[in-house]
């Protein structure tokens, strides 16, 4: 069931540094638009068609260039990227190895596909070898840099390291770890020559929306050709590319949020509680096995005017059901004190 946003502390939100409610972010895109209103306008129709401009290819250029790839290309959202990469790259004649705990947009694009799916265990690069041994064909792996479940990240230089053993192609969802991280962990690590394609979205640490597939050229240009949540999507307007544009300008002067961030992130840690996230993760998972208890807890949190996200079984497997709570860089330390001091009382 849908319901309005609520009004309270936000613990619960994906906006990690802030942007999307950021007056001076605001300020900049509203100076830009009254500067070329025409981003404005709709866009007509599906890039192939009439819904190209000069703006959207200047900024995948923009994106490519920054993040060190070949090339980019913009989507809609981090889920339309995700369909349109894994529907479109893999046949029924290859298999996509996935983490057990990979988007479920992962999910839905390999059913498009028609390719075989196995999973491995997560973040067990012991088990993701013994599958790869026993593959043939292409060969696709399909991992989270930051898990929105548990709030870990992934062995990603292993991982990249066992697709250059094998020959698969490595492909690398960034939408938790864009901006938090700078410009995600890939690019972190130099990891791009080892990655056949990331993805980074743009509606959570950025306050935009949007997502971009980094990758080569020649797969820009497959995906253009082949990949029907590309092909059969309205353009969205310009605004949104100039938005993700200005995004990233922003995020470049404003360092002292991921500072910040990282700060409260310690504050939370300090409370001891019992977690399966990193230590350094905007995503910090409490799991308390139990759906009753897990929903008064978000009750009494809702009472007291904290937001957060409790997450139930079937959703996650018995016995696993958590609280999801996501940190900001705007979160003060009272609230982050008060919270725990709260949740310790139900723990």
């Amino acid at each position: 069931m849908l319901h309005p946003r609520k009004n309270g502390v936000d613990f619960y939100s994906n906006d990690y540094l802030g942007f999307a409610r950021n007056n001076d972010f605001q300020s900049l895109l509203l100076e830009a638009v009254q500067e070329n209103p025409d981003v404005l306008k709709g866009s007509t129709g599906s890039r192939l068609i009439s819904g190209n401009t000069s703006l959207v290819t200047e900024t995948e250029d923009f994106i490519a260039q920054e993040h060190q790839y070949e090339s980019a290309l913009l989507f809609p959202s981090g889920y339309n990227a995700n369909l349109a990469l894994f529907s479109a790259l893999p046949n029924r004649h290859d298999t996509v190895i996935v983490d057990e705990r990979i988007h479920r947009s992962v999910h839905d694009a390999c059913k498009m596909s028609n390719a075989r799916k196995i999973k491995f265990r997560h973040n067990d690069c012991v088990h993701l070898e013994d599958i790869l041994k026993r593959q043939q064909g292409n060969v696709y792996i399909a991992v989270e840099s930051l898990y929105s479940m548990d709030g870990d990240f992934s062995p990603l230089q292993e991982i990249a390291d066992l697709a250059i053993k094998y020959n698969a192609g490595l492909i690398v969802d960034e939408a938790h770890a864009f901006g938090v991280f700078g410009y995600g962990i890939v690019h972190k690590l130099q990891l791009q020559d080892k990655v056949l394609a990331t993805v980074v979205t743009y509606g959570k640490a950025l306050g935009t929306h949007g997502a971009a597939v980094l990758t080569h050229n020649m797969i820009k240009s497959y995906l253009i050709n082949f990949a029907s949540p590309f092909i059969y999507t309205t353009a969205a307007h310009d605004f949104l590319w100039m938005s993700i544009g200005k995004g990233y300008h922003f995020l470049n002067n404003k360092k002292n949020s991921l500072i910040q961030l990282q700060e409260n992130i310690s504050i939370f840690r300090q409370s001891n509680m019992q977690s399966p996230s990193h230590e350094n993760s905007p995503i910090q998972a409490i799991v308390i096995p139990d759906n009753h208890q897990l929903r008064m807890l978000a009750e009494t949190l809702s009472d007291n005017g904290f937001l957060t996200y409790p997450i139930f079984s079937p959703t996650v497997k018995e016995g696993s059901e958590r609280l999801r709570i996501c940190l900001h860089s705007f979160n003060t330390e009272q609230e982050i004190t008060t919270l725990t001091k709260i949740m310790k009382e139900f723990i």
